[in-house]
């Protein structure tokens, strides 16, 4: 048995609720070592990882990792969401009371690390100091080394930092056990896994996995699901999955800081870390503060304030090249230290590679192994460089420290965050939605975001582009049922002197022949700079019954080969289309229990206006 209380105060975590809380798992899951880690530690148990076939070279200062292959995402349908009191249901949150989920959980967990390390990882979901730091510190149990490996890439990893907290007995409670991963009936009726995030007392029991989403317990269980309750118990804050980026005019040297929404495959690193296009880089520069969760909140002048919580990236590899964003490939350059896990992988070279790195597959297949392991060049020819048996999981993952972003901004530690100036929402969406349009009324804005979707695969009752809803981007990792969230969404808003502007913004409408409209990536930033001269008066737009749109004058368009017949189809509300969204919004929000009023009347607002457009 292992001496807790020895091995916690020899690494100076001598807190004892702290210990209390490791020794009370130490007990359950029964590990045969235990170890206080942090960032410091990172050489040593990268080499450890290595030596032990945990990972492998992918260059100098890189590493490639491959999982169990039916543990390679995360898994809603075993997401769940647990209090003590059945009035948290919510539609997507996938409620159930903590008192018959815990014990399956803890029953799973129970003598599950005999034989491993259990690593324990102090850690901190802010800048130290930040006016949210009592809702930021949490202590991570694993008994997976590669788990420490990357937390320590996407959270303020140290034992220093976390008994340097104001209240340092106020932290989340996160255990992770591994499991036996290839015997867990995954996708059975006797499937063993559980991500359960016991929000009301603060704690996170996730087992049988060991992929990033469901491992790396300070991301989305803490940075989004935990903090989603806590935002709303405590009326303090908001906890998003937001991209945050400020766009710096050289020019005027003013920043306008920008938070967005997206559901998946919708855009959303990509313009996080995009770069100006070429005819507008003299003037703008983009800074990054992050591409996945954003904290927001009051300030004491009455504007909103963000930050992003966790300290890397944690990115979808596939599809991300020069073009489409080459700041995220400066991130996984040689010596940063970043770990690839699920691409392809070239045992001989120790590349890895991925579809949409470059343009065709790697000329030679010798030594290149597929996401599972197997190698290319015993697979039939015709199956060797054909999308249809794809190299890279369509979820493999890069992570990588915020450091090595290129267009890091300089104001992402600021414990004091940054004012909002505007919020964005964007699905994929080939008609309806118009390039972007402005929200001035927040309660509108707000219904936005509720109503937030991005096109189904299939048409669905005659239905062509019927939208999946994906509430403020949120469906996955809602804590708070529906209806109380957009109450605290409002609360917040209410209590602001200056309050953010909203948009809707699509980079994917198509023509006739299925051909994008609008070029995206870096053109992207042109929709953006017409915002935030609308926000400030420059531009007037054209009010429509779904919000402002551009007029094509106002739009910046240097150097942009777009002709105006795109342009006009870019800026065109359908109206017809229109009032068929409205009734599918209709059917959407009537799910939700207690939706504000205020929700309501937006809704109804905007029907109306569009029936009394002719």
């Amino acid at each position: 048995m292992v001496d807790v209380a020895q091995v916690l105060n020899a690494a100076g975590l001598t807190n004892p609720a702290v210990i209390e809380y490791v020794q009370e798992w130490a007990d359950v899951t029964r590990p045969a070592r235990i170890e206080v880690v942090s960032a410091s530690d990172d050489a040593r148990l990268l080499q450890e990882a290595l030596d032990a076939g945990e990972l492998e070279p992918a260059g100098e200062g890189l590493y490639y990792s491959q999982s169990y292959w039916k543990d390679t995402a995360r898994s809603e349908e075993r997401t769940i969401v647990a209090t003590s009191d059945p009035e948290d249901k919510g539609v997507y949150n996938n409620w159930r009371h903590s008192d018959e989920i815990k014990p399956i959980v803890i029953g799973n967990m129970t003598g599950a690390s005999e034989g491993k390390t259990m690593y324990v990882i102090p850690y901190l979901m802010s800048a130290p100091g930040s006016p949210l730091e009592e809702f930021a510190a949490g202590i991570e149990l694993t008994d997976n080394r590669s788990v420490v490996l990357q937390m320590i890439r996407m959270a303020r990893v140290g034992v220093e930092t976390f008994n340097a907290l104001a209240d340092p007995d106020s932290f989340v409670r996160a255990v992770h056990v591994t499991g036996d991963l290839e015997n867990l009936g995954q996708g059975t009726p006797e499937d063993k896994r559980y991500f359960v995030t016991v929000a009301d007392e603060r704690t996170i029991l996730h087992f049988g996995s060991s992929y990033g989403g469901n491992a790396l317990l300070g991301k989305i269980a803490h940075g989004l699901r935990q903090a989603n309750w806590d935002g709303g118990a405590s009326g303090k804050f908001l906890g998003e999955q937001y991209m945050l980026i400020a766009i710096h005019d050289k020019q005027t040297g003013k920043k306008y800081h920008i938070a967005g929404g997206f559901p998946s495959a919708s855009g959303k690193t990509n313009l996080a870390m995009m770069v100006p296009p070429d005819a507008l880089g003299d003037r703008y520069y983009v800074e990054f503060f992050g591409d996945d969760i954003a904290w927001m909140w009051v300030g004491d002048d009455g504007k909103l304030y963000g930050m992003n919580p966790e300290f890397g990236v944690f990115g979808v590899a596939i599809d991300t090249n020069e073009k489409t964003n080459p700041n995220a490939l400066a991130a996984v350059q040689p010596k940063t230290g970043a770990i690839f896990t699920n691409t392809a992988y070239n045992v001989n070279t120790h590349e890895t590679w991925w579809e949409g790195k470059t343009p065709d597959y790697p000329t030679d297949v010798t030594g290149w192994r597929d996401w599972k392991g197997g190698l290319i060049s015993e697979r039939p020819e015709a199956e060797q460089r054909n999308k249809e048996f794809v190299w890279a999981h369509p979820n493999c993952r890069f992570t990588s420290t915020m450091s090595n972003v290129p267009n890091e901004s300089p104001d992402y530690n600021d414990p004091a965050g940054v004012p909002i100036d505007g919020i964005i929402y964007g699905g994929r969406t080939r008609d309806r939605e118009p390039l972007i349009r402005a929200i001035t009324d927040p309660a509108e804005g707000v219904y936005d975001g509720l109503t937030l979707g991005a096109e189904a695969t299939a048409a669905a009752e005659g239905v062509a582009g019927q939208l999946r809803y994906d509430p403020m981007s949120m469906r996955p990792f809602l804590a708070l049922p529906e209806g109380r969230y957009a109450q605290h969404f409002l609360n917040i808003l209410d209590q602001l002197t200056d309050k953010p502007l909203f948009a809707h913004v699509n980079w994917f409408q198509r023509d006739a022949d299925g051909g994008y409209l609008w070029p995206g990536y870096s053109e992207n930033l042109r929709a953006l700079l017409w915002m935030m001269d609308y926000r400030e008066g420059r531009a007037t737009g054209t009010q429509t019954p779904v919000g402002v749109v551009p007029t094509k004058e106002e739009l910046n368009l240097d150097g942009l080969d777009i002709d105006d017949e795109t342009i006009d189809q870019l800026l065109a509300i359908d109206v017809d289309r229109w009032k068929q969204e409205i009734e599918l919004r209709e059917a959407h929000l009537k799910q939700f229990r207690g939706l504000p009023q205020e929700i309501w009347d937006a809704h109804h607002r905007v029907a109306k206006a569009l029936d009394d457009e002719v």
